[in-house]
């Protein structure tokens, strides 16, 4: 296991030698989008319409966050179930998307796609939304403001601690290797 500091946007290089099990730490810009977002950006791309945000380098964490408290650019920020955008991810990592952020599993096509365009699926701790919404130095509504919680943001974080779950090697933090 190996750890890495990385500033967005990400590269082939920065994705490359990541494996899974590696602890990473973002500093830079990230995107929320869940799965209302998702459909959007999909009907952007149908439509033939420039998207809110550049997906190449870019990250898109799945979070729904809390309001802000007073003096915090963020509420709560933890991570939400990432298999409800899997219909997505392969679309948007074929577009330059170089990672996602969230918790669980995640489809053997979302796994396909991240082999083929070099791309990587961090985890971040479930159940942990006040600790790391403390890694979010700013937070911006760029897109889609009328869903909530939903709406895409742009995130500032530093030091955003993540592991890696799926590599671009075909390597997964959630199965177990035969050792018999």
């Amino acid at each position: 296991m190996a750890e890495y500091h990385l500033t967005t946007p990400l590269t082939d290089a920065d994705v490359t030698p990541l494996k899974s099990g590696d602890v990473v730490y973002i500093t830079g810009n990230i995107y929320t989008a869940r799965d209302a977002a998702h459909k959007r950006l999909v009907e952007t791309l149908d439509a033939q319409k420039p998207l809110p945000f550049d997906l190449k380098g870019a990250l898109i964490y799945y979070v729904g966050p809390s309001p802000a408290p007073p003096g915090r650019p963020i509420g709560s920020a933890g991570p939400t179930t990432s298999y409800r955008m899997d219909t997505y991810a392969p679309r948007l990592h074929s577009l330059g998307l170089k990672g996602t952020i969230g918790k669980g599993k995640r489809s053997d096509e979302v796994k396909a796609a991240l082999a083929e365009h070099k791309a990587v699926y961090l985890g971040a701790t479930g159940g942990a939304g006040a600790l790391l919404s403390q890694r979010i130095t700013d937070a911006k509504v760029i897109a889609y403001e009328e869903l909530g919680p939903e709406a895409i943001r742009e995130l500032t974080v530093k030091d955003f601690p993540l592991l890696v779950i799926n590599d671009c090697h075909g390597g997964e933090l959630y199965v177990k290797p035969n050792l018999g």
